[in-house]
């Protein structure tokens, strides 16, 4: 399998970049980014052959067997179509859009061409949310509510690197998007209630600093969810599922009891790295012929919710 990286020297590119090399018989030919000097230093260091600034001179290229789009969010849609026009399997990393609009301008080109489009929703595939579904499935657990913390701090609107981003973060569209997902994924149905309550806006970027979502699924199952960049603590995303046996916490790809013991996730997945795990995903059902866990058209609902939860705002 030989994959194009858009949008390589990104922190999610470099991510990308290490979780496949980890992957056998993956090799990635081509590179793209929007600054010639950058983007060929970043070749020759690993060792990729070909680096474009232009995602269509990388399409257009025989060696280029998918694509994993790790480029700013409002540029999403308009590549991942240029993808599947181009008959290239996709996996867009989150958010797969930033809007109801583009999302399902996406799912409608993918059932249009048939190429296969997956959404990065990483935490479908974090062995700590792997280990509570598998629970969910076997019907050892039965999940009441979702407690979630979502806390980031941009000071200049800036990127993980600490490089100036091209678009602005958004608590909803891009933070919210990973929960909402996942919720959905965990209790096997679309929300069936949903409201969001924003803070103040930042003065010069024009975005909520914080804000807090109720969720409600179709079992009973509740969400509450809150968000901010205004919060003077750790950074990152922290997860309470209260289970009618057990609590748990999840932070990232670890796992504990709501006793904060420890639990082994060594047997759930062949890595413990989410990133990998989902681009693992991607290249199996490339090769299988098959829909990948997270299709466009899974993560459609929770694009819809995100678009309800907006117009609640009023």
């Amino acid at each position: 399998m030989r994959i194009c990286v858009a949008g390589a020297y990104g922190a999610f590119g470099i991510k990308h970049l290490d979780a496949l090399a980890a992957i056998e018989g993956v090799t990635v030919t081509s590179v793209m980014g929007p600054t010639r000097e950058k983007i060929d230093a970043l070749a020759a260091q690993r060792g990729i052959g070909h680096a474009a600034t232009d995602l269509a001179e990388c399409l257009a290229r025989d060696d280029v067997d998918a694509v994993i789009l790790a480029t700013p969010t409002q540029l999403h849609a308009e590549q991942a179509i240029a993808c599947m026009k181009a008959g290239k399997p996709v996996l867009i990393e989150i958010p797969m859009a930033d809007s109801l609009e583009d999302s399902e301008a996406i799912c409608a080109v993918q059932k249009e061409t048939g190429v296969l489009a997956m959404a990065g929703q990483v935490r479908r595939f974090n062995p700590s949310h792997q280990w509570i579904h598998n629970k969910i499935m076997a019907g050892e657990l039965k999940g009441q509510q979702m407690d979630v913390q979502t806390y980031f701090f941009p000071p200049s609107n800036m990127k993980a690197k600490g490089e100036p981003r091209s678009w602005t973060d958004h608590l909803l569209w891009h933070h919210a998007c990973h929960t909402v997902d996942l919720f959905q994924y965990q209790t096997g149905g679309e929300v069936v209630q949903a409201y969001g309550l924003e803070g103040p806006h930042h003065p010069e970027l024009g975005i909520a600093m914080d804000m807090s979502i109720g969720l409600k699924a179709a079992n009973g199952a509740i969400c509450t969810l809150s968000l901010s960049f205004n919060n003077d603590g750790p950074l990152g995303t922290f997860f309470r599922y209260i289970c009618d046996n057990g609590t748990y916490i999840a932070r990232y790809d670890d796992l504990f009891d709501g006793k904060e013991n420890p639990i082994d996730l060594s047997d759930v997945a062949v890595s413990n790295n989410g990133i990998e795990l989902i681009d693992r995903e991607f290249i199996a059902a490339i090769q299988e012929g098959r829909e990948p866990n997270g299709s466009v058209h899974d993560v459609l609902a929770a694009m819809k919710t995100l678009d309800q939860i907006e117009r609640s705002f009023g």
